[in-house]
């Protein structure tokens, strides 16, 4: 006798969970790349029993660095480096750029917005030299767009005034 028995419909396998964290990421404004890598914090908050300095010194430190014409980052990256503070913010309960602000040596173009303008002005400056560069001209172009788009962000949080407005003939003025 000739028993038929129902073909069994093979499973496509389940996509493992790094995969399906990807395809939820998501992706960069101006490229492909949707990269899930990223540098983790310390869990604990408190500053490690090994450091010795205080919070004014950290502070004084960081108003050094500032009026030497660091940025806030670069400030981080000497505190890390040089000085084994690996979070200003475990240490004194407020952020780098915070504690600018009280002092008022905050810049007046927030960081990112200032790196923007200075890689446009680059970018225009090759393009001078280079009038054929058609991919930097489309780079610039790109540049710009999120210049516009990290300024408008600003005006909203009220961190740029109203009056503000990026003009690509004043920008190596902003950023020198």
């Amino acid at each position: 006798s000739s028993v038929s028995a129902a073909p069994e419909r093979e499973r496509a396998p389940l996509p493992s969970p790094r995969l399906a964290a990807r395809s939820a990421t998501m992706g960069r404004m101006h490229s492909k790349g949707k990269g899930i890598s990223k540098s983790a914090k310390p869990y604990r908050r408190t500053p490690p029993s090994w450091l010795k300095t205080t919070t004014a010194e950290v502070v004084e430190h960081i108003c050094k660095f500032a009026r030497k014409g660091l940025t806030p980052s670069q400030i981080g990256v000497v505190l890390r480096d040089s000085h084994g503070v690996a979070q200003v913010k475990n240490l004194t309960g407020s952020k780098i750029l915070r504690i600018l602000k009280k002092n008022g040596l905050a810049p007046q173009i927030p960081e990112d917005l200032y790196m923007l303008i200075k890689k446009a002005v680059s970018v225009r400056k090759h393009l001078e030299r280079f009038r054929k560069d058609k991919d930097a001209k489309f780079r610039l172009i790109l540049i710009e767009s999120r210049i516009h788009r990290v300024t408008r962000y600003y005006k909203s949080v009220k961190a740029l005034p109203p009056t503000f407005k990026y003009e690509s003939a004043t920008a190596s003025a902003l950023v020198a």
